[in-house]
């Protein structure tokens, strides 16, 4: 469909704006709204950005990495891509298309090149994504400015008024339906206020596409009742973390590249070589999937959120957990992400890692049996964020299969993070030490 049978299609349905949306570095979503009479110009000439906004911190400030501040802070051309294109259900007469840019750190083309790298090789990988979250109501009281929206102990698991006083779930359940991203259920998450809601599994740029939608959909929504919904890793000192667990399987023209019903495990020699190279390039991984200082919070013994390198059959206190099924269903789920992770970026590494293990034939050590969180019997991931920084740095397979210019600029981005946060002083430190020091 050209752009202006797409304006006219469109024009009939009562949309007269179109949302050009795409995800910057930490996966937030930058976009502009074009009337939709001139979206076939958008198409063709592009839309100019700066190319600084990859370079944006959450505050404001524009950090120097190369080809941003140095060269001046050019241009960069977002061109809309018309597959894409879905009505907002909560925005009526507006429509949400997502774009590509020429920008080397665009995470939607990280992602790109590293599945056509694995297609070269006969792989395509599928991928199932499952996303927590907290939900947040206004507290004036509260330093913060926000309170957990219940705090209802023992609601894991459940659905209904009793966890969600609000129907907050039903709401966007359905909203986020309508949105065609393939929504499939949702529950209430372990601690108050905690929710979870999963998608189901496509090729890996859909589920990508889908994920990072999701989450923009889910804060937006939030902001329409007057709340905050965070993707946060671990937003309250005294609740768990947000996991971004997926899952991952690849197809070939035969199926699934990781079934064998004779071999051990009922795993095939490229699903053991897969998991030996997330296993293998998990420390620089750690970077991609738990992208923030605060997501190393999460982390630690029984918190049923990774802290060793290790694989298990069924086990969730594994880094990797193989679910039972098999045939069709075979895959593993890598539970290292946490929400905060910029969907693309998160599922590229994981990607290039299990590529690189097929390609190296890697082999897994024997899986976990029973509890885990022994560090006897495993290596133990980074525990911050500038340990895993210096990972990914020198991880050179895995940089050259992301790209050097993405990762160059990855790394200035978040080591500015590591920095700033370096210098500024906390509430935990006034309150340890001012008196008695």
């Amino acid at each position: 469909m050209s752009a202006q049978e797409l304006v006219d299609r469109l024009s009939g349905e009562g949309i007269d704006v179109v949302r050009v949306s795409y995800p910057d570095m930490i996966g937030t979503d930058r976009a502009k709204d074009v009337l939709v009479e001139h979206l076939p110009s958008a198409c063709e000439h592009g839309l100019a950005f700066c190319r600084a906004v990859y370079h944006t911190s959450p505050q404001g400030d524009t950090v120097a990495v190369p080809g941003g501040l140095d060269a001046g802070l050019p241009d960069i051309t977002v061109r809309p891509d018309l597959s894409t294109v879905v009505a907002i259900p909560w925005e009526p007469g507006v429509a949400w298309c997502l774009a590509d840019s020429t920008a080397p750190e665009s995470p939607r083309d990280v992602l790109r090149s590293v599945i056509a790298r694995a297609a070269e090789h006969g792989i395509h990988p599928v991928i199932g994504p499952e996303l927590e979250y907290f939900l947040c109501d206004p507290d004036p009281s509260s330093p913060r400015g926000w309170r957990r929206y219940t705090s209802v102990p023992g609601a894991v698991y459940t659905a209904g008024l009793r966890a969600d006083p609000d129907n907050h779930l039903l709401r966007v359940l359905r909203h986020v339906r309508d949105l065609g991203i393939g929504v499939t259920g949702g529950n209430h998450e372990y601690d108050g206020g905690q929710f979870e809601i999963n998608l189901q599994h496509s090729a890996a740029l859909s589920a990508a596409d889908r994920a990072f939608r999701f989450k923009s959909a889910i804060k937006e929504l939030a902001r329409k009742e007057g709340r905050l919904a965070t993707f946060m890793g671990k937003p309250f000192g005294d609740a768990g973390g947000s996991g971004f667990h997926f899952h991952l399987s690849c197809e070939n023209s035969a199926g699934n590249c990781f079934d064998d019903p004779a071999a051990e495990y009922g795993l095939s020699t490229m699903a053991r070589h897969a998991i030996a190279g997330v296993l293998r390039h998990a420390p620089a991984l750690a970077a991609l999937a738990n992208p923030t200082i605060n997501s190393y919070k999460r982390f630690g013994p029984d918190t049923l959120a990774p802290w060793l390198i290790d694989w298990g059959l069924d086990n969730r206190s594994a880094m990797i957990r193989i679910p039972p099924e098999r045939g069709a269903g075979t895959r593993f789920e890598l539970r290292l992400g946490d929400a905060s992770a910029n969907p693309y970026l998160a599922i590229a590494g994981t990607i290039a890692a299990a590529l690189l293990g097929v390609l190296a034939r890697d082999e897994p050590p024997a899986p976990l049996e029973g509890y885990g969180y022994n560090a006897a019997k495993s290596p133990v991931l980074p525990s911050h964020l500038s340990s895993a920084l210096d990972a990914l740095e020198a991880d050179t397979p895995l940089t050259e299969t992301l790209g050097k210019d993405f990762v160059t600029s990855f790394l200035s981005y978040k080591r500015d993070e590591v920095e700033r946060f370096q210098r500024h002083v906390t509430d935990w430190e006034f309150t340890e030490y001012a008196y008695h020091l």
